[in-house]
């Protein structure tokens, strides 16, 4: 290549970020042309998404500015919505213009994965933006404000969480928590609010430890939710939602957390998908591309047994890195790696004071584990931003 390789990251997620700021400290000037490319001008903590959905964190904690992340001398940020992507003829359509690339790196995060199920998409919400959250939290209060002039309507005080996932287990505590402040606030008997989580899976927090998981049940149902396990979301209707044995709940607020599938634009562009997402190579490349690459929920990656790894933000942001040094690798001809997931644990929030969590082979439970959310948050801020990032936004 005579001219300088352009690089093109998709989406500023955990994976698109983190390759971002990796390729700025490691490329020399003029060594590649790198590009950043987010329909938003700020990165958000996926991660932290629960909290403001409850209301019990402000949804700004959760965002930091792209630019604040990124040299612009090294990497030019580009606001804009991907609509295509053309990778035989290596360019990528934008809603204002058309990028060509020479090396692309797709991010551009998941969608809402809801199995077919009628009235999902119409009729319920997802934790899956600044946005989102805005809204599910806004429409929480409203529902409490409309019950003080409609008494009558138990359901506005009803609330369905579908999946026992992670984001399902975690938004629930802090729904829980956030629920007494309501009540005080708009003169709510508490004995009146009912919060269901539902979950198709035999258990909560599938492939979680079973001890574990016990006690976050045992903690949760302590805060009032009640679990209905082993049960499918048969159908959601605008009234609330049909259940395994034909059981109709009414309700105002329905939030699906059961799943993710990968981006609908990798399928259009004539990608081989499996739910949305492309199986990876070794290099974690797109097969029968060797200058695309695919991180986070777009991505699967097969573990040693054959199954693939669960899409959380600790893959990404390992991914991230690893297609970062791969690039630099192919750019300069020496050798790239192949990638590897370090599992370095896993903590889930149970609202205030409360979590569960393994690392190594130690399991965490209780303000021991909270606290170890707490370091894992902080952790994360320092890698992308420094001790800056971390005095500014460490509080949570």
């Amino acid at each position: 290549m005579s001219r300088i390789p352009r690089i093109v990251i998709l989406g500023a997620g955990y994976g698109g970020i983190l390759a971002a700021i990796r390729l700025q400290k490691e490329l020399n000037y003029n060594e590649a042309d790198v590009t950043l490319v987010n329909k938003h001008d700020y990165h958000y903590i996926t991660t932290h998404l629960h909290m403001p959905a409850a209301g019990t964190d402000n949804p700004e904690n959760a965002r930091v500015n792209i630019l604040k992340l990124i040299d612009e001398f090294k990497v030019d940020f580009v606001k804009s919505t991907v609509t295509q992507i053309r990778p035989h003829e290596k360019k990528v359509i934008l809603e204002d213009g058309t990028l060509s690339y020479d090396y692309l790196v797709i991010g551009l995060g998941g969608e809402a994965e809801t199995f077919g199920i009628p009235g999902l998409k119409e009729y319920a919400m997802n934790i899956r933006s600044i946005n989102s959250v805005r809204f599910i939290r806004e429409h929480i209060e409203y529902q409490f404000a409309k019950y003080k002039r409609e008494p009558e309507r138990k359901d506005y005080l009803t609330f369905v969480i579908g999946g026992a996932g992670f984001t399902g287990i975690e938004f629930i505590g802090e729904l829980a928590d956030r629920v007494p402040e309501l009540c005080k606030e708009f003169d709510v008997d508490p004995s009146l609010v009912k919060i269901y989580n539902i979950e198709a899976a035999p258990t909560a927090l599938p492939g979680f430890d079973p001890e574990l998981v016990q006690y976050a049940m045992k903690v949760l149902e302590d805060k009032g939710i009640t679990f209905k396990i082993g049960t499918a979301i048969k159908e959601c209707t605008p009234e609330g939602v049909l259940i395994a044995g034909d059981e109709f709940i009414k309700a105002a607020t329905v939030v699906w957390t059961g799943g993710i599938r990968g981006n609908h634009m990798l399928e259009e562009a004539g990608f081989e998908t499996m739910r949305g997402r492309i199986k990876v190579d070794e290099y974690l490349r797109a097969p029968q591309f060797d200058n695309i690459y695919v991180v986070g929920d777009c991505s699967i990656v097969m573990n040693d047994e054959g199954r693939p790894f669960p899409p959380t933000a600790q893959i990404a942001m390992q991914q991230g890195e690893a297609v970062a040094h791969n690039l630099i690798a192919s750019i300069r001809g020496s050798q790239m790696k192949t990638f590897k997931f370090s599992n370095k644990g896993t903590v889930a929030s149970l609202g205030k004071g409360q979590a569960i969590g393994i690392v190594g082979s130690r399991k965490l439970k209780g303000n021991v584990a909270a606290i170890m959310k707490k370091i894992v948050d902080m952790r994360y801020l320092y890698i992308i931003g420094g001790i800056p990032l971390v005095i500014r936004k460490g509080r949570f």
